[in-house]
């Protein structure tokens, strides 16, 4: 799994993309190791290299995965439905005081990058948080099929 959260950074909270595909895609494209220096929110530096095997599966997590210049190279993406005022407060609980200032930075930033470049519409499912665990629906960028799932606690699912 890769967390976008190593890729940007606070000079870079969307400009990043030529750093993935060149650092993490593109490697992993000719069935390569990708080697990337995960980003430090808190020293404001990237860190050492950090190796991320070709398998099979390659889950790529956060904000900006399923950005136009990124969807080619994805073989589904999935869009996690949660209010924008409440994933912003996860995001400021998780960082704390320390954080605070990102955090009115990053909200008007995210904004303009979901304006300029939807991810939403393109998703092939959706999931959405219940009270038993979360459901997959099939997305807008995918034809309606049969597949409904529903996870009961976190962790893989069984295959449906």
């Amino acid at each position: 799994m890769l967390h976008l959260d190593d890729i940007a950074s606070h000079e870079e909270l969307f400009d990043w993309t030529g750093r993935l595909l060149t650092q993490v895609i593109g490697p992993l494209g000719r069935g390569e190791t990708a080697h990337y220096s995960p980003y430090d929110w808190r020293t404001r530096r990237f860190g050492p290299p950090r190796p991320l095997s070709p398998d099979p599966v390659v889950l790529v997590e956060g904000v900006g995965a399923g950005r136009r210049a990124l969807r080619p190279h994805l073989a589904r993406l999935l869009w996690m439905e949660l209010p924008h005022e409440e994933s912003w407060a996860r995001g400021r609980t998780r960082d704390g005081a320390e954080q605070r200032d990102f955090w009115v930075r990053w909200v008007a930033a995210e904004r303009d990058h979901f304006t300029g470049d939807p991810s939403r519409p393109h998703a092939d499912l959706l999931v959405t948080q219940t009270q038993q665990g979360y459901e997959v629906l099939p997305g807008p960028g995918r034809t309606a099929g049969p597949y409904q799932g529903v996870t009961h606690r976190d962790g893989p699912s069984p295959v449906c």
